[in-house]
């Protein structure tokens, strides 16, 4: 009976110390960079340092296979795409974790829209090009990702089987170590998020041709998107989420859920998020983890549909 009131204290305590915010991407990419904009306000909001800790790596397994070993205590947390994550059952063999158990959603950062980017070595300028290209080459086209079963895989993935091309996954340890292949015209073309392209198209070292979404995004008005181009088949976005281990305490994860959403109803922060070309989301741990679950069942039919391996 004494138990309850020391666990009671304990949580009511918390953070007593520094927080780990684990990123499963390299420095550069798009979930690197909501994962250290989240941690740096969310510091604030806790009274307490949040530090940023990068583990790429096995397409984000090393990420996760960290996050649930780790105390489910609120001290460890993950931020991670959405579509890499649902995926994993479907796609690889061998697992440490179960995705779908083993993790705990707290909070919904963001969702961001896909475009369809290539290098200058490529020449083309639009979707209707860029098929007619590959169709003319005698080998397949590459194109780059974020690792196998990653958001940038699959939305690839969907396009290819829309505009009915064969072509060759080149795998990376997440989107900026894809970059210089891409740049360089090694692999030529990859989808990817307005936030980890945007400086390369500014200047001019890739070149947009359509964008994943039902609409047009703010960040790049002029570019069409994929139905407007004549491939109404190919649409993605991808969400970015924060996680705890299995077995954090609920208060701990409506606490932190509560403080996120502090942080993301900020106007300066909002604007960051807009201007890499994201949509912040926020809500509920229920809405989270409902969408979670969603997308689980969703990709989890189209793998099945498209037989799709690991490679």
């Amino acid at each position: 009976m004494a138990l309850c009131p020391v666990v009671g204290m304990a949580q009511d305590a918390y953070p007593s110390r520094s927080v780990r915010m684990v990123i499963d991407t390299s420095p550069g990419g798009v979930t690197d960079l909501f994962g250290r904009l989240m941690a740096e306000a969310l510091a604030q909001k806790l009274g307490q340092t949040v530090f940023v800790d990068n583990k790429p790596g096995a397409s984000g397994n090393l990420a996760i296979d960290f996050l649930v070993r780790a105390a489910p205590d609120g001290y460890t947390l993950m931020i991670a795409s959405g579509g890499g994550l649902v995926v994993k059952p479907f796609l690889e063999h061998g697992l440490t974790f179960d995705v779908m158990n083993d993790l705990a959603p707290v909070f919904n950062v963001a969702e961001t829209a896909h475009i369809l980017v290539v290098p200058p070595a490529v020449p083309v300028k639009d979707i209707a090009e860029f098929i007619a290209y590959a169709k003319a080459q005698p080998k397949p086209l590459h194109y780059g990702s974020a690792g196998f079963g990653s958001p940038p895989h699959l939305s690839m993935e969907l396009f290819a089987r829309a505009a009915g091309l064969k072509m060759v996954h080149v795998p990376y340890k997440g989107v900026g170590g894809a970059m210089p292949d891409l740049l360089a015209g090694r692999v030529q073309a990859m989808s990817m998020a307005l936030g980890s392209a945007r400086a390369y198209l500014k200047n001019g070292q890739l070149r947009p041709l359509a964008t994943g979404a039902k609409r047009r995004i703010a960040g790049l008005p002029d570019l069409p998107t994929s139905a407007e181009a004549g491939l109404p088949r190919w649409e993605m976005s991808a969400w970015f989420g924060i996680f705890a281990p299995r077995g954090t305490p609920p208060a701990i994860v409506r606490l932190l859920n509560a403080k996120m959403q502090e942080v993301l109803d900020e106007p300066k922060l909002r604007e960051r998020f807009f201007d890499a070309g994201a949509e912040p989301i926020g809500g509920s741990v229920e809405s989270f983890a409902e969408r979670y679950r969603a997308d689980h069942r969703m990709w989890g039919d189209f793998i099945r549909e498209t037989g799709i391996k690991q490679e």
